[in-house]
């Protein structure tokens, strides 16, 4: 059977003194599989549409920000982590430079700048806490790993650098 993932992207931006990073607090829609959950922005690459594009775009549309500087800190592959047992695979950015003023909240929920050393203590995806160090390390090399999903659980974890 073919990989057919949702290729989306998800980006994390940093506060401008680098100690802080601008979080969605899924808590608007009761409906949400995320709900209760802090998650980094992003979401669907649109037809058509490039990566660092789609990463612009939905940082503008979810933070009302526009990215001055981004870089690509690596890629998941997420088999069976949608709602309905969907794969996905994701671009990993970090923002550090922006222009605008971030929304206090979007469609999704509240938009909340945490601290870095405050992030582990968040509720979130339990798979998020294995990448989310990569996304702030000081290696420049990317990361691309495999964390497949379950019934909404993580089953496993595995990652490369080049």
């Amino acid at each position: 059977m073919p990989y057919t993932p949702i290729v989306a992207t998800l980006g994390y931006v940093l506060s401008p003194d680098g100690r802080e990073v601008l979080m969605v607090h899924r808590n608007a829609r009761p409906e949400d599989h995320q709900l209760g959950k802090y998650n980094g922005l992003g979401g669907k690459l649109e037809p058509e549409e490039n990566v660092l594009a789609g990463m612009r775009r939905e940082i503008h549309e979810e933070a009302g920000i526009d990215c001055t500087a981004l870089q690509l800190r690596g890629t998941i592959s997420w088999p069976g982590f949608g709602k309905h047992g969907e794969d996905w695979l994701g671009f990993v950015f970090l923002i550090t430079a922006f222009t605008g003023t971030p929304f206090e909240r979007n469609p999704e929920g509240t938009l909340e700048w945490v601290p870095l050393d405050r992030l582990n203590g968040l509720p979130m995806w339990e798979g998020d806490r294995h990448f989310l160090p990569m996304v702030f390390d000081d290696d420049p090399r990317p990361f691309h790993g495999v964390m497949p999903y379950r019934d909404g659980r993580m089953q496993s974890w595995n990652y490369s650098r080049i």
